[in-house]
């Protein structure tokens, strides 16, 4: 059985689909939202974070690094890359825990024990299990084997994705998923290359197919001043939920902020932070307001 790179299991969630739920993090995404607020989860391959607020110069990391990468400055503990091998030794030993490893391969059914663990607290809120990241489909072969074991057990599965993907693999996990949450970025295909790194034609193409299943599917957008709150786009956003198969009626909106500015000082690559704006209070009544013309409830989070 494959295994999965995954970044983070988060217990207790609760805005990842209905009830109380467990969400796994697969890491690795095909798109490259410049305003991810999870940049940790853009690479396919293990990482390193580095909180140096943390350290406290106990410099055990730089004795057990078997290859010498790291090394003591007045700036903090600065890592090779040229020879670290990624090993996790220096976050093994760390008091403090200012280095943390990012993504780890969790067997299948190591995966279903911690989320059998959980099962007692689906079970009282009408929960279940999320699957998000990165990108989970990227994961396929993984992640279809851990939605039909939740499907064994009764658990109610949710995918959070991007559906960038090939159209086979979007109707394969259908097949296996009771909602879909999709992120739909910006309409117009060319701004969305630029700030996603990808055009949005099979995405929507893949969105149209996966209406047509008995799937439920719940919109997020989210919305970055200059970027995707014109009121051209959110009315071009409105009338393709409309023109979709089924009832698509809620769309959840999610504000930018800028968390993830720290995680990428950790990740060492604060040079590729860019600041964007979060949308006014009024602005955001507008944007709600367009989708009620149109009989769509756009509501804050979810």
């Amino acid at each position: 059985m494959s295994t999965g790179l995954i970044f983070d299991i988060k217990k207790f969630a609760i805005n990842d689909g209905p009830g109380i739920r467990l969400t796994v993090f697969f890491k690795g995404c095909n798109l490259e939202c410049k305003w991810c607020h999870n940049p940790e989860s853009m690479s396919p391959k293990a990482q390193k974070m580095y909180n140096a607020k943390k350290c406290i110069g106990a410099l055990s990391c730089i004795e057990i690094c078997p290859n010498n990468a790291l090394k003591m400055t007045p700036d903090g503990i600065v890592t090779d890359y040229n020879v670290c091998n990624l090993c996790g030794k220096c976050a093994e030993v760390c008091p403090t825990k200012a280095f943390e490893m990012l993504g780890s391969e969790i067997p299948i059914a190591e995966l279903m024990k911690k989320i059998d663990n959980e099962a007692i607290f689906f079970d009282q809120s009408g929960g279940g299990v999320t699957f998000s990241g990165g990108e989970p489909l990227m994961h396929s072969v993984y992640l279809l084997a851990a939605l039909k074991e939740c499907g064994k057990r009764m658990y109610h599965r949710v995918v959070d994705t991007t559906a960038f993907s090939k159209l086979e693999t979007v109707l394969e996990v259908a097949k296996h998923t009771e909602l879909f949450l999709i992120d739909l970025k910006v309409m117009n295909s060319e701004k969305h290359k630029e700030f996603t790194g990808v055009g949005n034609e099979k995405i929507l193409s893949n969105i149209v197919e996966l209406a047509k299943t008995k799937c439920e599917i719940i919109f997020r957008i989210p919305l970055i001043e200059g970027v995707n709150t014109s009121e051209e786009n959110i009315l071009q956003t409105a009338l393709f939920i409309n023109s979709l198969e089924g009832n698509r009626r809620v769309v959840n909106l999610l504000p930018y902020h800028n968390i993830s500015e720290n995680k990428h000082v950790k990740l060492g690559n604060s040079s590729n932070y860019i600041t964007f704006k979060t949308p006014t209070a009024i602005e955001i009544k507008k944007i709600i307001s367009i989708f009620e013309k149109q009989g769509i409830t756009a509501t804050i989070g979810g």
